[in-house]
C-alpha cells in the first residue's frame, strides 16, 4: 500500500461519540498515526452503541475508528495527567472535545502548550464555543439540528419538521475539524509554530444553511420545507412512478431540454412557459396544467402552481 499523506505525523484522539472521533478518524485515513486515548473500563461512550455488535464492540464505534491505535489513560489521576503532558510533545495534532476549560485545570493552558509542544496543532470542537452568550455549553447533535433551522427546512411542505437520518451536524462539524487541522498544519509549514483551532456544532449548523440562509437575508421571507423539491429548481425532486419512486435533478437549462427529449416531449424546451427556471422555480410555474390525451400531469407541493412531468411507468 503507497503511504499517506499524512505519513510521518502522529494525532492524540482525546475525542469520543462522533464529530472528534470522525475527524481523527479522517486524517489516520490521510496516513497520520492515530492515537485515541479512552477512560480505563468504559472507553468511547460509544462503544457500547448497539446492536449491531461485532463482537464487544458496537458498529457504530468501529465506523467512525477505524484506523487507530488504543491507549486508555485515567486524567482522574496525577499519573494519567502526566502521561498525557508527556505524549502530547510528542505529537504532531491534538484533538479533545473536552468541556471548555478541562484542559487548564489540568495545567495545559495557551502558555503551557507554547513552552513544551509549540510545534502542536491544537484542535477543540465544542457545542458552542468559548465565546457568546451560550459559551461552554454542551451541544448535541439533534437540538443543534433543531436550534440552527435545519430542522424547520426539512420534511414534507404539510408535515412536522424532521432531522436526518444521520447526525449530519456532527458529521460535518467533524469534517470542518479536519479541514481547520490541515490548515493549521500548512500554516505551520511556514511558521514553524503550531495553532489552536475551535470548531463548534452551533456555527456548523449554521453554515449548513447554506442558500437558505442567503435567500432568507435576500428576501426576509422565512423559508419553508420543500420535502424532496428544491426552493430554486425544477424539475428537482422525487416522483412516483408505476414500478417506485424516481430521483429527478435538473440543474440547468440544457439538462431540461436532455430530459424533455428523453421523455419524448422535446418541445418542452422551447415552450416559453418551461425553456427556462428563471429562478425560484419560475419553470413551468406560468402554467397550471399541461394535459393531453395520453399524458397525467403531476405537481411539485413545493410550487404547487408549477406542472412538471408525466407520471412515468
Amino acid at each position: 500500500m503507497s503511504r499517506g499523506s499524512l505519513d510521518g505525523l502522529v494525532v492524540l484522539d482525546l475525542t469520543r461519540v462522533l464529530a472528534g472521533p470522525l475527524s481523527a478518524m479522517l486524517l489516520g485515513d490521510m496516513g497520520a498515526e492515530v492515537i485515541k486515548i479512552e477512560r480505563p473500563g468504559t472507553g468511547d461512550d460509544t462503544r457500547g452503541w448497539g446492536p449491531p455488535f461485532v463482537g464487544s464492540e458496537s458498529a457504530y464505534y468501529l465506523g467512525v475508528n477505524r484506523n487507530k491505535r488504543s491507549l486508555t489513560l485515567d486524567f482522574s489521576t496525577e499519573e494519567g495527567r502526566d502521561i498525557l503532558r508527556r505524549l502530547i510533545p510528542l505529537a504532531d495534532v491534538v484533538i479533545d472535545n473536552f468541556k471548555m476549560g478541562t484542559l487548564e485545570r489540568w495545567g495545559l493552558d495557551d502558555d503551557w502548550f507554547s513552552r513544551h509542544a509549540g510545534r502542536v496543532v491544537r484542535c477543540t470542537i465544542g457545542g458552542y464555543g468559548s465565546s457568546g452568550p451560550k459559551a461552554g455549553r454542551p451541544g448535541y447533535d439533534f437540538i443543534l439540528q433543531a436550534e440552527s433551522g435545519l430542522m424547520s427546512i426539512t420534511g414534507e411542505p404539510d408535515g412536522a419538521s424532521m432531522k436526518l437520518g444521520v447526525a449530519i451536524v456532527d458529521i460535518c462539524t467533524g469534517m470542518l475539524a479536519t479541514i481547520s487541522v490541515l490548515a493549521a498544519l500548512a500554516a505551520r509549514e511556514s511558521t514553524g509554530r503550531g495553532q489552536r483551532t475551535e470548531v463548534t456544532l452551533h456555527d456548523t449548523g449554521l453554515l449548513m444553511l447554506a442558500n437558505v440562509a442567503a435567500n432568507f437575508l435576500a428576501s426576509g421571507e422565512v423559508p419553508g420545507r420543500y420535502g424532496n423539491g428544491h426552493p430554486n429548481i425544477v424539475p428537482y425532486r422525487t416522483f412516483r412512478a408505476s414500478d417506485g419512486e424516481v430521483a429527478v435533478a435538473v440543474g440547468n437549462d440544457e439538462q431540461f431540454r436532455k430530459l424533455a427529449s428523453l421523455l419524448d416531449s422535446p418541445e418542452w424546451a422551447d415552450d416559453p412557459r418551461f425553456a427556462r427556471n428563471l429562478g425560484g422555480g419560475e419553470r413551468l410555474s406560468t402554467a397550471t396544467k399541461l394535459v393531453t390525451a395520453d399524458q397525467t400531469v403531476f405537481h411539485d407541493p413545493a410550487h404547487p402552481s408549477a406542472v412538471l412531468l408525466p407520471v412515468i411507468g
